[in-house]
């Protein structure tokens, strides 16, 4: 079986439905090369038929959409040629990132059912959609903090576009979100109960497409809207809106040394609030200062600037930093004792982190040097 699978839908008025899925439940959907070469000529193809009205994106079974990045792969490519630019990194990153750049700016309506699991590159996947939509059972994170990573596939835009502090906030410390908080947070469009997938997809059929895509973005939304109606009251109690205040409060340090020191001793009762700190607390240090400048550097970035300074960080992250040593941890010894570089954030040397921004490509020669244009 593909590890993407396509099908075309026709509709009422004789335009068809692009339907993709990820095909691999055993890891979650995790966003695989394979996957990634697969969709991104399909996306093209699409992009350019007339007779395709939108795309639907989704994952094949219940638990996930896309838990995340393959990152297997990397891991023993890095640990083979240690502290240097290896090509399966560049070439993944680099192509994950091509890739969610197409769907940011793909020409017509792009649904992205974000049910179960988004986390990592399913973020990616999501965040570029027209139309994202969640459900009573999504649960989604940017969790780089873990594995020495960073919150990269867009992030340096869509976490500086979340209220006051949260963007910062989950960054640092991977915490989860129901579809309320993605609502809140921007990151989703609408809600609807999962059970209600079909009916959807057969009112996007019914729809009598036009050529104007305004007015074929608005017919979706209406769509998505008018099925999500009878399902409100699925909603889960939101995690991050009722702490706006809170994460207001503890993001707002002059350093990053303070911001992570006013969150890693909040005393609190309230369990999610909890496990971010202490997801925090052990996380990469290194990780804790690219979040900082990453957003604070990203804010006045156009997206394809984004995408190419994560290109930047995410092969920096392989030859400089602890990414290796966080996957070995979480997914190849499964010890969870990351041994990371430094043992806190006031460790890190300012030098250290800054290296992490230049880029190691003359400019006309990025990989990514043709997006936007």
């Amino acid at each position: 079986m593909s590890v993407v699978q396509f099908e075309e839908r026709a509709t009422e008025c004789g335009k068809r439905i692009g339907i993709a899925r990820l095909n691999s439940e055993k890891s979650l959907n995790a966003l695989s090369l394979d996957m990634i070469q697969l969709l991104q000529p399909q996306l093209d193809a699409w992009a350019g038929d007339d007779d395709i009205a939108c795309v639907w994106l989704e994952g094949a079974g219940e638990k996930a959409f896309c838990a995340g990045g393959d990152i297997v792969a990397m891991y023993k490519a890095m640990k083979e040629q240690p502290g240097e630019l290896v090509d399966e990194v560049a070439d993944f990153f680099g192509q994950e990132y091509r890739l969610d750049y197409t769907i940011h700016s793909f020409p017509k309506p792009f649904i992205v059912w974000a049910d179960g699991i988004v986390m990592g590159g399913g973020m990616g996947l999501m965040n570029g959609a027209s139309h994202r939509v969640v459900t009573e059972t999504s649960l989604l994170a940017m969790p780089e903090i873990t594995i020495g990573l960073y919150p990269d596939v867009g992030a340096t835009h869509f976490l500086n576009t979340m209220p006051e502090g949260c963007g910062l906030f989950l960054g640092l410390t991977g915490a989860h979100m129901n579809a309320s908080d993605a609502l809140f947070l921007k990151l989703a469009d609408h809600f609807v109960g999962r059970e209600h997938k079909d009916q959807v997809l057969d009112a996007l059929a019914a729809i009598q497409w036009g050529e104007t895509q305004s007015l074929n973005q608005q017919k979706v939304t209406d769509v998505l809207s008018q099925v999500g109606e009878q399902d409100s009251k699925l909603r889960p109690a939101a995690q991050v809106e009722p702490h706006h205040d809170l994460i207001k409060k503890l993001t707002s340090g002059a350093d990053i040394e303070a911001v992570v020191d006013a969150i890693t001793t909040v005393e609190s009762d309230d369990k999610w609030l909890s496990r971010a700190a202490k997801t925090l607390a052990h996380g990469c240090p290194m990780t804790a200062h690219i979040v900082w400048n990453q957003l604070h550097f990203g804010k006045d970035l156009q997206l394809a600037d984004c995408f190419r300074l994560e290109l930047t960080l995410s092969v920096k992250c392989a030859t400089r930093g602890d990414f290796a040593e966080g996957i070995r941890a979480l997914l190849i010894d499964k010890d969870k004792q990351p041994q990371w570089q430094h043992v806190n954030v006031g460790e890190v040397d300012a030098e250290e982190v800054d290296a992490f921004f230049t880029s190691p490509w003359e400019q006309q020669e990025h990989p990514l040097a043709d997006l936007g244009s």
